[in-house]
C-alpha cells in the first residue's frame, strides 16, 4: 500500500473507454481494493447506455448521461485505458485521439493490438502500457502481461504495475510475447471453466446431485491450485504423488490421454495466441491503410 500511495494514484482520474467485462473487472478490482475512489472513475461506450447505467449503479462509477458528451472525462483522465472490441479498436482510438495529450497514460487490454499501432493513431509520443489482464481480476485474482513503450516514464510504470498488482498478478514481458501471455493466462480461466463444465457433466452422470457436484468440483479445482501454488511443487510432481499404480486416478488419466486430452489443451492454447496474432494483424492493416 505504501508503493501504491507514494504514485498518487489515489488522486487520478481513471477513465475507461469500453465498459465491457474485462473494463468492468479492473474497475471492479480497483474500487474493491480502495486504490481509487468511484467517483474518479468513469466508463464510457458509444451506444449502450442501458450498461453505462448499469456500472453506475453497481459501482458508483461516473458515466455519460444522454445527450452528453464523453469528451470532458477523456481530457481530464490521467490515465486512460483503451478497452473497447478489437474490431472497433481502431476507428474509436481514432475518434479520441485529438482529445489525448502526451501527459495521459495509455493503458491498452485489447487483445492483439500491437504498442506500433496505437503510436500510429495516437502519436510516438504517447507513453503507451499494452497489457493482458483476464478476468479474474474482478476477485483480485487476475494474471496481467504488461509491455511498456518507450515513453512510458518510470514513474507510470510504478503506477501500472501497482494498479494491476492491486487487482493479482503482473509480469512485465517483451512485447513479442503478449500473444504467448493471451494463449496462457488471458484466454486461460475459461479453459479451467471448461474442463470444470466438463467434471460437472460427469459428476451429473454419476449420480451426484447438481449442488453437490458444483461444491466438489469447485473445492478440487480450488485446493489443487492452491497445492502447486503453496508446496512449489510442479502439477507434474504432484499429479504423480496422488497417482497410484493401477489405481482409480491412473485409469482416469490414462482413458484422458488416449482421448487427447493433453495435446487439445496444448493446441488450443497455442491457437488462442495465434488467434491475438491474427486480430493485431488485421487491426495494423486497417490502420495502415
Amino acid at each position: 500500500m505504501t508503493i501504491l500511495t507514494e504514485t498518487g494514484i489515489a488522486t487520478m482520474r481513471i477513465c475507461f473507454y469500453g465498459a465491457g467485462s474485462m473494463a468492468e473487472a479492473i474497475a471492479r478490482g480497483l474500487i474493491h481494493e480502495k486504490l481509487v475512489d468511484p467517483a474518479k472513475i468513469s466508463m464510457l461506450n458509444r451506444s449502450n447506455e442501458e450498461r453505462l447505467a448499469e456500472l453506475h449503479e453497481r459501482y458508483g462509477v461516473q458515466t455519460v448521461l444522454q445527450g452528453s458528451s464523453n469528451d470532458t472525462y477523456l481530457q481530464e483522465a490521467d490515465i486512460v485505458f483503451l478497452a473497447m472490441k478489437p474490431k472497433d479498436a481502431a476507428e474509436a482510438i481514432s475518434a479520441i485521439a485529438p482529445l489525448l495529450n502526451s501527459k495521459q497514460l495509455v493503458v491498452s487490454v485489447i487483445a492483439g493490438l500491437s504498442i506500433a499501432s496505437m503510436e500510429k493513431l495516437l502519436g510516438a509520443d504517447q507513453p503507451i502500457v499494452r497489457t493482458m489482464p483476464n478476468t479474474s481480476s474482478t476477485i483480485g485474482l487476475g494474471a496481467t502481461g504488461i509491455s511498456y513503450s518507450s515513453k512510458v516514464t518510470p514513474q507510470q510504470r510504478l503506477i501500472s504495475e501497482a494498479m494491476f498488482q492491486s487487482i493479482g498478478i503482473n509480469a512485465v514481458v517483451e512485447e513479442s510475447l503478449q500473444d504467448s501471455v493471451t494463449g496462457v493466462s488471458g484466454s486461460g480461466p475459461a479453459y479451467v471453466y471448461f474442463v470444470m463444465e466438463a467434471m460437472l457433466k460427469a459428476a451429473k452422470e454419476l449420480g451426484l446431485e447438481p449442488d453437490m457436484a458444483k461444491e466438489l468440483v469447485v473445492q478440487t479445482v480450488l485446493g489443487a491450485a492452491q497445492m502447486v501454488k503453496q508446496t512449489g511443487e510442479s502439477p507434474e510432481d504432484l499429479r504423480r504423488k496422488v497417482t497410484s499404480p493401477n489405481g482409480t486416478t491412473q485409469a482416469a488419466i490414462e482413458t484422458m490421454t488416449e482421448a487427447g486430452l493433453p495435446e487439445a489443451i496444448v493446441k488450443g492454447m497455442k491457437r488462442s495466441s495465434e488467434r491475438a496474432a491474427e486480430i493485431g494483424a488485421v487491426i495494423g492493416r486497417s490502420i495502415a491503410e
